[in-house]
């Protein structure tokens, strides 16, 4: 085996020349500190010690990852609170509907017809005359006023549609299974459909109604006020 190479001796600065040992003689007798430092033993001067390097702290942009975990769990969490409040909301506007519908009297919606055919054509006063002393051509009269009236009403609050399409006097066919709440035989009427008619009417079915709203406190017993004409 080779020897190891030997060490060079690490080179030593040149001595300082004769002014700048004066010069740190000068240093030395003014400056206490710097002399005690120099009396010291080798052994106890210390090097400052080299500062320590600064941690390199990285920044990582959380809040977006956050979010994007947080976002969806709370989005459903809303999602549902949302869909519950509605649900509440339904049934209590159900029960709300059944109270109301409890409260009403069963005949309150044809007294509130009877009262407007009243208040437009003088329904109930036309039906509740006795007419069987006037002459015809009073009675037509009477007639025309009541039918204008009556016509203006049905017409505002109702939309009315023939049953069936065909032109009266038509023959029509009733096949098997048809609707017998659509439709009123008369005559000779034998057997089993299918039947073969004349249209004698076409029928009325109602595809809307609008009567107005009445207002709580109205009395819907009250078809038509008595009137008082004042002096």
């Amino acid at each position: 085996m080779s020897a190891a190479p030997a060490l060079e001796p690490a080179l030593e600065p040149p001595p300082p020349g004769f002014f700048a040992r004066l010069a740190l003689a000068f240093r030395v007798l003014m400056d206490a500190m710097l002399a005690r430092r120099l009396l010291l033993p080798a052994t106890t001067l210390t090097l400052p010690a080299a500062p320590a390097p600064e941690p390199v702290i990285k920044t990582v942009e959380v809040e977006k990852i956050v979010e994007k975990i947080v976002e969806k769990p709370v989005e459903k969490i809303v999602e549902k609170v949302v869909e519950k409040i509605v649900e509440k909301i339904v049934e209590v506007e159900k029960v709300v509907e059944k109270i109301v519908d409890q409260t009403r009297p069963p005949d309150e919606g044809a007294l509130h017809l009877l009262s407007i055919l009243q208040r437009d054509g003088r329904f109930v006063d036309f039906l509740k005359e006795d007419i069987s002393g006037f002459k015809d051509a009073d009675v037509g009269a009477a007639a025309r006023l009541v039918h204008q009236g009556c016509k203006k009403a049905i017409d505002t609050y109702f939309t009315l549609t023939p049953v069936r399409s065909e032109e009266e006097g038509q023959t029509i066919t009733l096949a098997v299974g048809f609707d017998k709440h659509e439709v009123s035989l008369s005559g000779d009427v034998k057997g089993e459909p299918p039947y073969r008619g004349t249209l004698a009417h076409g029928g009325w079915r109602a595809t809307a109604v609008k009567l107005p709203e009445r207002p709580a406190f109205v009395d819907g017993r009250i078809v038509a006020p008595a009137e008082i004409e004042l002096r």
